[in-house]
């Protein structure tokens, strides 16, 4: 199974149109981002700490809605 990053990472675009595309921008520019990780305590509570660059944690959530639907289908 892939990682949330790597599936986040599908969203980068150089002129973001919408808050999960730059969301992926941001985490892409984001070093200690938790790139390996697909629990999600682990990367919302590193996002409550470190994610200065989400307007809101609401944008987190439906990525990660998104993400799960993703590997669901893959079942």
């Amino acid at each position: 199974m892939k990682s949330f990053y790597h599936f986040l990472m599908k969203y980068r675009h150089p002129k973001p149109k919408d808050d999960i595309a730059k969301f992926a921008n941001d985490a892409y520019q984001d070093h200690g981002f938790p790139k390996a990780s697909d629990n999600y305590d682990e990367l919302s509570t590193y996002l409550e700490l470190n994610g200065h660059y989400l307007n809101s944690m609401t944008v987190f959530d439906e990525a990660w809605d998104y993400y799960q639907h993703e590997i669901l289908k893959r079942l």
